[in-house]
């Protein structure tokens, strides 16, 4: 028995998505899917770390404003922020006005702007688990929060000075960028391309 639920269209779904058309089309278009690139995988790493404690979609919701506010999280930019701009930040109501998330956001872009072009997009990649060891999830309850590879990945990321990172935040940054596939078995965007 699985978990997937039919939405409005008559496609099954994983039933986390069904709750507004903004899940709907983040879960159809881009939960799950393949992200690659320094630039993306920072804004993915950035936005997880904004997350922690809220609901997604409340950063779902948010993401343009977030996007605005950090220079499109291109790294060189924002590695580039002074004292001003993240004082700026913290009155954008466009974005989570949290001191310490805001603070983690540029000092991992500074960290991240000193190392060599694709090597966040390898070092991440290099964390994806053999697809063929893992089965379809059938209900929402064989979906972990965190795996021997995000604790992996969260324990690497943090020892090269990336912050607010850990295991639970890894593991989600994984599914959102597609290297695991965590669409339930039944769910129509599990095959889709």
């Amino acid at each position: 028995m699985s978990d997937a639920l039919a939405g409005r269209d008559g496609a099954l779904r994983c039933p986390w998505a069904l709750s507004t058309e903004d899940y709907v089309s983040y879960h159809d278009e881009e939960w799950g899917r393949p992200v690659h690139g320094d630039d993306a995988l920072y804004e993915r790493l950035c936005l997880e770390a904004f997350q922690s404690g809220l609901s997604w979609i409340t950063i779902l919701r948010r993401r343009e404003g977030f996007r605005s506010a950090f220079a499109d999280f291109k790294i060189a930019s924002v590695a580039a922020f002074t004292d001003a701009d993240k004082e700026r930040l913290l009155g954008d109501a466009g974005i989570i006005r949290n001191r310490a998330k805001i603070e983690a956001t540029v000092a991992n872009a500074r960290v991240l702007a000193d190392w060599a072009p694709g090597e966040l997009d390898e070092l991440v990649w290099s964390f994806a688990p053999d697809p063929a060891t893992r089965p379809a999830p059938k209900r929402l309850a064989d979906v972990p929060a965190v795996t021997d590879e995000s604790t992996a990945l969260s324990k690497t990321l943090k020892k090269r000075g990336i912050r607010f990172v850990g295991p639970t935040t890894a593991y989600a940054l994984m599914q959102a960028c597609g290297l695991v596939n965590d669409h339930l078995e039944d769910c129509a965007a599990r095959s889709a391309p």
